[in-house]
């Protein structure tokens, strides 16, 4: 599907993995240290059960039966000691491990989201052209919570697991080989049954990842178009669109699940019949004095402990059989809990993917070098860098050639020179674009949907490169400015307002965070948007959400104009900044934006060919080109496209 991650990216479960620990040992170190060591000793404490079972019984059960199967002996008293003590550090432990990982699982996660959001800050305006918001969006709800799930229990619950499985297969070794073989078929079949069963869950719980992502894009875009949607009366088809993605969604869950479902039954029955393998060879063993092989791991000897790797022949004592029964049972029951976090593993390194998708992509490169300082402008026009703020500003430019530094004034001469660019490098839809913008110049463009006007005010502000030409900024080449520095010189109102959550002050604020309360007002006054927002509930400091849903679309532009105003640019860029507000509106309006637009290089985009005709100059664009050009009377005179334009934009009004 077009504009959807993780389409062609091949996923790396042990890239991923690596990743995350690497991260995670990186973040944390003495976090993950003392959990690593809290799972050792809980580990330990799992099976001293059956380390002590067989001494119990051969010493206190039936004194005088057990022959030194194991490296301890003593009294009932003693065994029960060592028991309570043993098991006290493991609660102990597993408490310590739970606090230590909330702390570390949750601080871990908060870098993670700290870390995609910063890196979505810095991403090219393309990346989200090209990608659906409601699928960047799953990145910090599921992706990251499928990490949480694989931090903080599937890795601890699987690493303490596979150390008590570790552990018991060394202790059920010392005691006897000959049914450790049996557990080893038991271990086989429990792996062939994993790689077979939790192969085919491990692949549907990655597809189930992306088919949520995908789902949630689809709700998030008809949520933001519930208006239209209604409008054209599209609901049933919404929810008929909407089917294709959940059926998808509930295909790839089913059968994630289906097969999720049947691993831990299956390796459950395994267990079950490997306990009864054992008791019935255990028994037979016992009862017929079998001697079988065990291997002296530990052997005490003058209080001086020595390995013994020879194996050593034995009858099999009921209390070693009885020890064994138990470490199978809990040998299965061990696999059995490594299958049930298996799918929280795979599902937590799909997320890990997904989120280190987008951590690697390419941020915006920023090759700039000349930057915007405050400056002191005397009456010969001499210009010197100073800190405070003076209301003036100059393009400071380091020259690498001789190291000197020249500053040019800040006027908003801006200009194209034969300027080609595409999108895609084999699709040009601007050719051979020029524009001369002196300081205080307003420059319109006009044009059908499509022509290229918006795409001009993109490369004026550099969210895309040009693909060949020039375009200068005060004689400067554009490339040469820090992007930061450049964006901060050019207001700009959009067709599309994006309010955020916040008050009517806050928003204002916005284009310019250190804004007086003063000068908001002021832009507000500029924007004629005073009297309205005088009128609301609370004035400057009313909350608002759901991007200004209590306002009117006119009211909503005017905000976003005044935030324009209140960045005091000398470069103003308008791109339909009057298609939401009525000719009423627009008639105030245009009074204070002749105020605003005193001084300052303006570009405008606008249907409304009359708020243009008191343009320096109109460019009249086709299919990516500038087909006409001149003031209002001028074009008129031509009777060329624009005139077409106006006349049937006139008989229209």
């Amino acid at each position: 599907m077009p504009g959807m991650r993780g389409t062609s990216r091949k996923f790396n479960k042990k890239q991923a993995f690596g990743r995350i620990m690497r991260l995670l040992f990186k973040s944390y170190p003495v976090h993950a240290t003392i959990i690593i060591l809290c799972i050792i000793v809980t580990a330990i404490g799992s099976i001293v059960a059956s380390l002590f079972l067989p001494n119990i019984i051969g010493e206190v059960i039936y004194p005088g039966m057990f022959k030194g199967y194991s490296a301890v002996k003593g009294t009932l008293k003693d065994y029960l000691t060592a028991l309570c003590i043993i098991y006290g550090i493991s609660i102990t432990c597993v408490i310590i491990q739970a606090q230590v990982m909330a702390s570390m699982g949750q601080g871990f996660l908060n870098k993670l989201r700290k870390s995609v959001f910063d890196k979505m800050e810095s991403l090219p305006i393309s990346y989200f052209d090209q990608h659906k918001h409601g699928d960047i969006m799953s990145t910090y709800t599921n992706d990251i919570d499928a990490i949480r799930q694989l931090v903080t229990v599937a890795i601890p619950q699987a690493t303490q697991t596979l150390l008590t499985v570790t552990l018991l297969f060394i202790l059920m070794l010392s005691y006897s080989i000959y049914l450790c073989i049996l557990i080893i078929f038991a271990t086989i079949a429990i792996f062939m049954v994993t790689k077979k069963i939790g192969g085919g869950s491990a692949k549907y719980f990655i597809a189930q990842q992306k088919s949520l992502a995908q789902c949630e894009a689809f709700v998030e875009e008809m949520m933001n178009g519930q208006k239209v949607v209604k409008v054209f009366c599209h609901e049933e088809q919404s929810k008929k669109d909407f089917e294709v993605f959940n059926e998808k969604l509930n295909s790839d869950a089913y059968k994630a699940n289906a097969y999720a479902n049947m691993l831990g039954p299956i390796i459950h029955n395994i267990g079950n019949v490997l306990y009864v393998i054992v008791a019935i060879v255990g028994v037979i063993f016992v009862t017929v004095g079998v001697k079988n092989p065990s291997v002296g791991f530990y052997t005490f000897k003058n209080v001086e402990f020595k390995f013994n790797l020879n194996a050593e022949y034995k009858e099999l004592e009921i209390g070693i059989a009885v020890a064994f029964l138990g470490m199978s049972r809990q040998f299965a029951n061990s696999f059995n809990q490594i299958s049930m976090q298996l799918n929280s593993a795979v599902m937590g390194l799909a997320g890990a993917d997904r989120m280190f998708e987008l951590l690697d992509q390419q941020p915006e490169v920023d090759n700039g070098y000349v930057t915007l300082v405050n400056a002191e402008i005397d009456s010969d026009g001499n210009i010197k860098e100073v800190e405070n703020v003076t209301g003036h500003w100059a393009w400071k430019h380091p020259h690498q050639e001789d190291g000197t530094i020249t500053y040019t004034e800040l006027k908003g001469d801006i200009r194209f020179y034969d300027v080609d660019f595409g999108y895609k490098p084999d699709k040009i839809v601007l050719h051979d674009v020029s524009i001369y913008a002196k300081p205080g110049q307003k420059i319109a463009f006009v044009g059908a949907t499509g022509a290229g006007k918006t795409t001009i005010t993109n490369l004026i502000n550099r969210f895309y490169d040009i693909a060949d030409g020039k375009i200068r900024y005060d004689g400067i080449n554009i490339n040469k400015i820090k992007k930061a520095d450049l964006r901060r010189s050019i207001g700009i109102v959009l067709q599309d307002v994006n309010l955020f959550t916040g008050t009517v002050k806050d928003n204002i604020r916005y284009g310019k965070l250190d804004a007086t309360d003063d000068e908001i007002i002021e832009a507000a006054k500029i924007a004629n948007a005073y009297d309205f927002i005088e009128r609301l509930p609370e004035g400057f400091d009313t909350m608002l959400t759901g991007n200004g849903s209590q306002l009117s679309q006119g009211q909503r532009q005017l905000i976003s104009i005044a935030r324009a105003a209140v960045a005091n640019a000398p470069v103003m860029i308008l791109d339909e900044a009057t298609s939401s507000i009525d000719t009423r509106t627009e008639a105030l309006l245009s009074k204070g934006m002749d105020g605003l637009m005193k001084g300052r290089t303006v570009f405008v985009i606008a249907h409304r060919l009359s708020t243009v005709r008191n343009s320096n100059a109109i460019m009249v664009l086709d299919h990516g080109k500038i087909i006409e050009r001149g003031d209002h009377d001028d074009l008129i005179k031509n009777h060329g496209t624009y005139y077409q334009l106006y006349t049937g934009a006139f008989e229209l009004e």
